[in-house]
């Protein structure tokens, strides 16, 4: 645990805290690219993965965030989403990619070409 002083001497913070506890980049939600504390991936179905961590974190309140793209358009970008309860475990995170659709539609689960992750909170 490091504590680093803020500008002007005002206040410190725990360099620990604040890093990222898990990262990975993943293939078509199958293909672990390039990870820190991810053991693996598990596509549970379109636009939907699993991803499970090395070393469990504390408890499931930690924070993902997550981005994508598909399609290959400029405006095929992916968000995030997941329901908290239900999805966030301390040994793994289920993640839904939602489409943004270029041109209206409805918004829909789309597979990755490549998605990145990161969770920050506390490992157990």
């Amino acid at each position: 645990s490091i504590l680093v002083t803020g500008e002007g001497n005002s206040t410190t913070t725990n360099l620990q805290q604040g890093l990222a506890k898990c990262w990975a980049t993943a293939d078509n939600n199958t293909t672990l690219q390039d990870t820190f504390n991810i053991s693996g991936i598990t596509d549970v179905s379109t636009g939907v993965s699993t991803l499970a961590f090395s070393n469990v974190m504390n408890n499931n309140l930690y924070a993902l965030t997550a981005i994508g793209n598909f399609g290959g358009g400029t405006n095929d970008l992916s968000c995030i989403s997941w329901d908290q309860n239900a999805d966030l475990a301390t040994a793994s995170s289920k993640t839904y990619f939602i489409a943004s659709l270029n041109g209206g539609g409805t918004p829909a689960n789309q597979d990755l070409e490549r998605g990145c992750y990161h969770w920050h909170g506390d490992l157990a």
